[in-house]
């Protein structure tokens, strides 16, 4: 349904509005509700970054080689959209001076405060999101299936397709060759496997070194957007078969990514068939692992705690209440697994895949290493402002961090989300 990356099924029933997402940058913005580090007279440099169609890991590099200074150096809470106007804090060990002089086009910094400590992954609340959905077919629709959510207490908590790539969505499957030590086959997918979607210039080059595998003629037609690849390629057209040392030319970051997307098509796989099977997911049944939620929610954690006869009601008493939610499970080599019908489902997919939690190790390259965790399946969404205008729906709302607003959008517009 969703490009093959896991995600099934809907959750509400109701006819979808249709329409279209990110016309234009502007149709869909995302600011940060951070967390910020105290102010003091250290060695870092707090400041919002406010971009327009940058994806963050080249945002990060070029900013990077505007200052001069390696891109992990910069830290930030959270990967945004590329096709998006966002607003996030990021931290730089460098002067207030030299953040003034950056000039990147589509950016703008606003130096806030210099601190001690710099910014990092997971720093944040949530975001809160503005969003135009264009072309709708019949708006009052909406409201329906608004009602719906409602009732359920929230929406399937997928990780959405920017997880795997918009256009092409392939990072998992990078990630499951990283995970199973086929590295040539990881990068193949990764520089080449051309997709329907994407431009031509992109596709043509991509087509070209599938069939050939001629990288330094590949290096003269690949185009420039393309930066990660081009590295890749290059460093391959000298070093023919270092395939290792050529996946270690992409930012370390970037590796981590293909192997969380892979966790992340898993859980995708795991939540639709929970959903398929009939199970609800804002009631525990026997076998299920819930998220305690007592001091606001909690998305993922390596803890839970295991349903059986004894605890279910006062268990979904509580899940009424949101104070704790099911998860279901984002595997890795120390994943807890449910019991009864959600163990099963889990079970079911890690045999399908051909994979064990032990792979996650990653003994050939155990730097990237996954020890898993636990991720609620449902998510709240309350205080949806929204109207309709000239056959455009105009939304705004916060998401828990680590939450996709995509996955709310795709069970209102019951369309594959980016039709760009």
């Amino acid at each position: 349904m969703e490009k093959n990356v896991g995600i099934e099924v809907f959750l509400t029933k109701s006819e979808g509005i249709k329409g279209k997402i990110k016309s234009i940058a502007e149709d869909f913005i995302v600011e940060e509700v951070s967390i910020y580090p105290e102010p003091s007279n250290g060695k870092y440099v707090i400041a919002r970054v406010v971009s327009k169609n940058w994806e963050t890991n080249r945002l990060i590099e070029k900013l990077a080689k505007s200052l001069g200074i390696f891109p992990n150096s910069i830290k930030y809470a959270g990967i945004k959209d590329k096709r998006a106007i966002t607003t996030q804090i990021m931290s730089f060990p460098v002067s207030i001076e030299a953040i003034k002089k950056i000039d990147i086009p589509n950016v703008k910094i606003e130096v806030l405060y210099k601190s001690s400590k710099p910014i990092y992954s997971g720093m944040l609340i949530g975001n809160r999101f503005h969003i135009i959905i264009r072309n709708v077919e019949n708006g009052n629709k909406f409201k329906k299936i608004l009602e719906e959510i409602n009732r359920t207490g929230g929406f399937p908590n997928f990780f959405g397709i920017q997880r795997f790539g918009i256009v092409r969505p392939i990072t998992h499957l990078v990630g499951k060759y990283l995970l199973k030590n086929e590295i040539k086959k990881a990068i193949l997918t990764y520089v080449a496997h051309p997709m329907k979607g994407e431009d031509e210039e992109s596709y043509k080059a991509r087509k070209f070194l599938e069939e050939t595998r001629d990288f330094s003629e590949a290096l003269k037609i690949y185009p420039e957007k393309l930066h990660f690849e081009r590295r890749v390629i290059e460093y391959l057209a000298s070093h023919p078969n270092e395939w290792r040392n050529a996946l270690f030319k992409l930012p370390r970051n970037l590796i981590k990514i293909f192997i969380h997307a892979y966790q992340s098509y898993l859980f995708n796989r795991i939540l639709s068939l929970r959903i398929k099977k009939g199970i609800p997911l804002n009631e525990a049944i026997e076998g299920d692992i819930v998220i305690p939620c007592e001091k606001g929610i909690v998305i993922q954690s390596r803890k839970g705690i295991y349903i059986d006869e004894k605890n279910i009601e006062k268990i979904n008493r509580r899940i009424k209440m949101n104070k704790c939610f099911p998860s279901a499970a984002i595997v890795g080599y120390d994943s807890i697994l449910a019991k009864g019908k959600m163990g099963e489902i889990e079970t079911s997919i890690i045999e399908e895949e051909e994979i064990s939690m032990e792979d996650f190790k990653m003994s050939h390259m155990p730097e990237f290493a996954c020890k898993g965790m636990r991720r609620i399946v449902l998510v709240p969404v309350r205080n949806i402002k929204w109207k309709v205008e000239n056959n455009n729906l105009h939304l705004s709302f916060f998401l828990p961090k680590g939450c996709y607003a995509t996955s709310l959008l795709r069970e209102f517009m019951k369309a594959y989300v980016y039709s760009y």
